[in-house]
């Protein structure tokens, strides 16, 4: 090797090692600035600025757990106790939550020595270890109360509302009404209402005691009276659940009975001429190109809410993923194949009848039965655009900004219909495609 070799391969060298220097130096650079950017174009500062932790306790809570409700209307003195603060958990007239006692002075004791006391004249008092009795008087529009100026953090207070939030539960006091909110765990009034003879009954006694209710048996009686819950609605909750299942099925299938015929015009293979394959496939590109919750929306503005405009936006969608799926599926099937289908004299459709299909059959029940699971999520979502499925309820608890435990619930079966149909896919997958493990 030459001296002009050597000082070329050391130049070489050396340009390779300053390159990687380079690339070394740069690439973590670039993620330090990305990160620089994500911090101010988020406004994490004012992020965390924003977030009270109060209200995040709060929410957490209510997901878990159930209040009771004991509300005086300082405007006609009536007290009524209800769970959840609902008209279809309040207490039957005459019954009472055993923590409440007192005829003229209602005494409320929430536990650990935290008591609350209705007094004549819309007179509350309150009693917290560790701090002075709080007493306060609703005249009109605004509350008086003794509180000093210097308030501690769990409580806040003007001439207009008082809230006080302690460990054992919570009090908001304001002309219109005084209220005392009761934590306890559990999701009350599940099974029943306070207004079925079924409440507070174990499960022993509803299969071998005597009658609850003359009219009905206990069995059948429980059965009716759960599924009919004015509360929780398991009734319509079922309803919902099927309506967001039928919506990914109707849209799926429809999208795969659409998109294998179209598949074929725009395969090379099957389809000879340029202008029909290239239209159908920018069709595809077209209906994928903008997402089912586009397109629901131009949907629902067209036909009206549903649960069908869900199920067009998601066909709409799914055909034009199927029809690439497909067509590049029957782009590589075997061609041995279908020379041996055409041998015997077989005609074109037969041909792709017994040649074609039974080579993408294991791809398209794939891609089938994965966007069938894939799309029962996505309902969900559609669903709460177009007024249908569980999607809807589950917009609707969340913008009352109070049902919390029923966001949980709706949540929690919209997790468990997401994993059955997981499984049902799988298991159906393996039986339709013939493996022995299914």
């Amino acid at each position: 090797m030459t001296a002009i070799d050597l000082d070329a391969t050391k130049f070489e060298a050396e340009k390779l090692f300053q390159r990687k220097r380079l690339i070394g130096f740069g690439i973590p650079s670039i993620i330090a600035v990305y990160f620089v950017y994500i911090f101010f174009a988020f406004d994490l500062p004012g992020l965390a600025g924003r977030a009270n932790m109060e209200n995040a306790v709060t929410l957490a809570s209510d997901s878990w757990s159930h209040k009771v409700h004991v509300t005086r209307d300082n405007r006609s003195g009536e007290i009524t106790y209800a769970v959840e603060g609902e008209r279809k958990g309040r207490y039957p007239e005459g019954q009472r939550p055993d923590w409440v006692s007192g005829d003229d002075a209602i005494i409320i004791d929430l536990g650990r020595a935290h008591i609350v006391r209705y007094l004549p004249d819309n007179r509350t008092e309150i009693e917290i270890p560790g701090f002075p009795l709080i007493k306060a008087q609703a005249e009109g529009r605004t509350v008086t109360t003794n509180l000093p100026d210097d308030l501690p953090d769990w409580i806040s207070a003007s001439d207009r509302r008082v809230g006080i939030t302690t460990p054992e539960g919570r009090i908001t006091l304001t002309g219109a009404r005084t209220e005392v909110f009761n934590y306890f765990p559990g999701w009350e009034l599940f099974w029943f209402t306070l207004d079925s003879p079924y409440h507070g009954h174990s499960l022993g006694t509803l299969l071998f005691a005597d009658r609850l209710d003359p009219a009905r048996s206990n069995i059948s009686g429980a059965i009716s009276d759960w599924w009919n819950n004015a509360m929780w609605r398991h009734k319509d909750v079922a309803w919902a659940i099927g309506e967001t299942i039928l919506m990914a099925f109707l849209g799926t299938m429809g999208a795969a009975i659409i998109a294998l015929p179209l598949g074929f015009l725009a395969a090379k293979r099957f389809s000879p001429f340029m202008l029909v394959r290239a239209a159908t496939r920018r069709l595809f590109d077209f209906v994928r190109g903008v997402d089912a919750l586009i397109w629901t929306v131009v949907l629902a503005r067209a036909f009206g809410p549903g649960p069908l405009t869900g199920a067009l936006a998601i066909l709409i969608t799914d055909t034009g993923t199927f029809g690439k799926i497909f067509s590049e599926a029957l782009e590589n099937v075997d061609q041995k194949q279908i020379e041996g289908v055409a041998s015997t004299g077989a005609k074109p459709l037969q041909r792709y009848r017994f040649g074609v299909i039974p080579q993408i059959v294991p791809v398209l029940l794939a891609q089938i039965l994965y966007f069938l699971e894939s799309n029962t999520r996505s309902a969900t979502i559609i669903g709460a655009i177009t007024g249908g499925g569980i999607g809807l309820m589950l917009t609707q608890a969340i913008q009352t900004q109070k049902d919390w435990e029923e966001v949980a619930y709706y949540i929690v079966l919209i997790i468990a219909m997401v994993m059955f149909m997981d499984w049902f896919s799988g298991w159906l997958r393996g039986k339709l495609i013939g493996r022995k493990d299914a």
